[in-house]
This record gives structure tokens, sequence and C-alpha cells, in this order.
């Protein structure tokens, strides 16, 4: 299969090779399943081509043989893996356990945890934090995070969730009962 990203050119035209199945994360209904791994330290910017690379090779082969799958992802804060599918069937478990041996590689392969889901993310100032659970709390009573500070939720499911609830302040979250 040709690379979807390989952009060519041809009597002076440029054009992207796109598979059936990637589309841009804002073509996904707001039905579309968010999957969202938190990386345990920030992407080095020399990572991240290579990462991206690992990325689209995967999604552009991940569930390749159903015509209706569409599947997306973003790089935020170079920090978080965030992936996005929709399809007319629904994903199966080798389908998901696909993804998670890729997720499983990357940590191996970056030296970082991706699959911890009792770690919070939070931004101090203009970084993003990753913190264990128990030091997030231990931060709370010591003021350092307040009603301000503003939380990722990772554990949300669906896209519509991603785009209005996975980064907000505390007192709009479920973290907000440490406050």
């Amino acid at each position: 299969m040709e690379n979807p990203f390989k952009v060519s050119a041809l009597d002076g035209f440029s054009f992207t090779y796109i598979c059936h199945m990637f589309v841009p994360f804002e073509n996904l209904s707001e039905e579309a399943k968010v999957w969202i791994y938190p990386s345990s330290r920030k992407f080095y910017q020399p990572e991240i081509p290579e990462l991206e690379k690992k990325i689209e090779d995967f999604i552009t082969n991940w569930k390749s043989d159903d015509e209706s799958f569409k599947v997306s992802y973003q790089l935020k804060y170079s920090r978080f893996i965030i992936f996005s599918a929709e399809g007319s069937s629904a994903l199966s478990n080798a389908d998901i356990d696909a993804q998670v041996a890729f997720i499983i590689q990357l940590q191996q392969d970056y030296k970082v945890e991706l699959l911890d889901k009792m770690n919070v993310c939070f931004k101090q100032g203009e970084y993003v934090q990753y913190k264990d659970l128990k030091d997030f709390k231990k931060l709370v009573k010591n003021k350092a995070v307040n009603e301000k500070s503003i939380v990722f939720d990772n554990l949300i499911t669906s896209k519509s969730e991603f785009e209005y609830y996975w980064e907000l302040p505390i007192t709009d979250s479920w973290y907000k009962r440490f406050l």
C-alpha cells in the first residue's frame, strides 16, 4: 500500500495520496471513538517526525480490511497521542489488541509510559505536567494546584467529549473532588 502521507509531483502538480481510512480529525463525527495515551514525558523535538511516521504507518494498516473505517490521530503538546476512529462495524478485540500492542512498542522505543491511567496530567503555566495521583493530591494540598488549574481528562471516550471536556479547569472536572 502506498504511504498515504507521501507528497508526489506529476506534470508539475503536487498531491497527497490518501488511503481510504485516514481522515482529518475534524472530519470524524462527534460519536467517533477516542483513545488518549498521555506520555510520562514530553517527546523531544527530534523524536517527533519518527514518532508521527510510526503512528501514520500503524493507522494506515490498522483495520485496513474495512472500507468504512475512518481513523485520525493528533499529537498534542508533544505529549498526548490521541487516536479517533469510526466505522460501520465495531472494533473487535483483535483491533484493540493491535492498538495496545502498538502503544506498548512505542513505550519501549521511546522509554516512556503511555498506558498508566493512574496518573494526572495538568498545566502549570505553559507546561504540561504528568504526576502520580498521590503526588497530584500533595500538590493540591500544598496549593501548587488550585481551582484554576487546567487538567486533562484522559478517560474520555468520544470525539465530542474530547472537544468539550478533555482540557478544562479542575473545578469543571472529576478531579475537583481533590480540592
